[in-house]
């Protein structure tokens, strides 16, 4: 509990003492007061039933009076403190209801109020604790699947074409050769969902310290569309660039190299054949840029793409295809890019594709 519900609640509890108190002096003043006036407008003789106790009073009233008011308030904290203790039990008890996995809210004595709205705020955290590691566990859970079913479809492939290389001697030269081709093929694939589920478990069971340092971005862009030119080509790619001139970005140049290249691998993956690549970088102002690339491709649904930068999310529901890799290009540029405190996002419609990256230039 922090020390402004902690001041809340102390002062909640003592005004309601002290306000008894008073209330209780009030009172005894008032009834000394009336019965004084009583006792004095009559004659009392000793044989009288109260006579002996009217006396003592009166010639011991300061005394008398005195003792009362201490009695009650003795009285009034016992009866504070029993509430007091009451109210720690009722604590005690939403408390342990807190971890309990009860979605009911807490309810407190409206003296402590500012406590109730704590413990509901705690409450709500913890329930989005609980939740998150519960879909913690299930990506594992799913991570696992994925390997599972990933590594095994190229593996099969890759021991079944080298075992008809080994068993059949007669095989033409043409034939061994075609054969060893898509073993050799099949490998790599297998090799690049290998290095994607390293590469991910490397972003998600690490805490990552980016290394900054200022680069010419536009400069690297160019750089890796060049390096892509032969990947384009093999589907019959092209790109055109809009970028302006110079750009310097202060960011983790490795990792941001990353961002780029999955993107494009997601777009060589994703694109009709024979069509064009748009990109561009632009400064939006003098803190921020954006960065836009735009491919041909199937509508990707609204509902696919709130998800679309979730980890081991692939647009072929039933990950039997061997376009793309492990489903988890994406959820890696997110995770960068949110690291850099930048934004990500995905757009498609009549059939592009649009992904648009905004960063801080410093």
């Amino acid at each position: 509990m922090d020390k402004r519900v902690q001041h809340e609640v102390s002062r909640a509890l003592l005004k309601r003492f002290l306000f008894h108190i008073v209330l209780y002096v009030l009172f005894v003043l008032v009834v000394a007061e009336t019965g004084w006036f009583y006792c004095n407008s009559k004659i009392w003789y000793p044989r009288e039933t109260f006579y002996t106790i009217i006396h003592f009073i009166h010639y011991n009233f300061a005394s008398v009076f005195l003792f009362t008011i201490c009695f009650g308030v003795i009285i009034i904290a016992c009866i504070h403190f029993f509430i007091i203790a009451s109210m720690l039990g009722r604590i005690t008890q939403e408390t342990e209801r807190l971890y309990s996995g009860s979605t009911e809210a807490v309810k407190l004595p409206v003296q402590l109020k500012e406590m109730e709205s704590q413990l509901n705020y705690i409450m709500a955290n913890v329930r989005k604790s609980r939740q998150e590691a519960d879909e913690a566990v299930q990506r594992k859970n799913d991570m696992i699947v994925y390997m599972a079913h990933d590594l095994k479809t190229p593996l099969t492939s890759v021991i079944g074409y080298i075992t008809l290389v080994k068993d059949e001697d007669g095989l033409p030269d043409n034939i061994r050769k075609k054969y060893l081709g898509i073993a050799m093929k099949k490998a790599e694939h297998l090799e690049d969902l290998i290095n994607e589920f390293f590469e991910i478990a490397r972003y998600n069971f690490t805490q990552m310290a980016l290394e900054y340092s200022t680069v010419n971005l536009t400069v690297m862009i160019e750089q890796l569309l060049y390096e892509f030119k032969p990947v384009f080509a093999q589907k019959g790619l092209s790109y055109n660039t809009d970028m302006e001139a110079d750009i310097m970005v202060l960011c983790d140049v490795e990792r941001m190299e990353r961002v780029f290249d999955n993107l494009f691998r997601n777009i060589v993956n994703y694109s009709y054949k024979n069509t064009d690549i748009v990109v561009s970088l632009k400064n939006i102002d003098k803190k921020r840029v954006r960065f836009i690339v735009e491919n041909q491709g199937k509508t990707i649904p609204k509902e696919k793409l709130e998800c679309i930068f979730e980890q081991f999310f692939r647009m072929d529901s039933s990950r039997s295809t061997e376009a793309g890799g492990a489903g988890l290009g994406l959820a890696i540029v997110k995770e960068i890019v949110s690291l850099h405190n930048g934004t990500v996002v995905c757009e498609s419609e009549d059939e592009r594709i649009r992904f648009i990256i905004e960063l801080n230039k410093s």
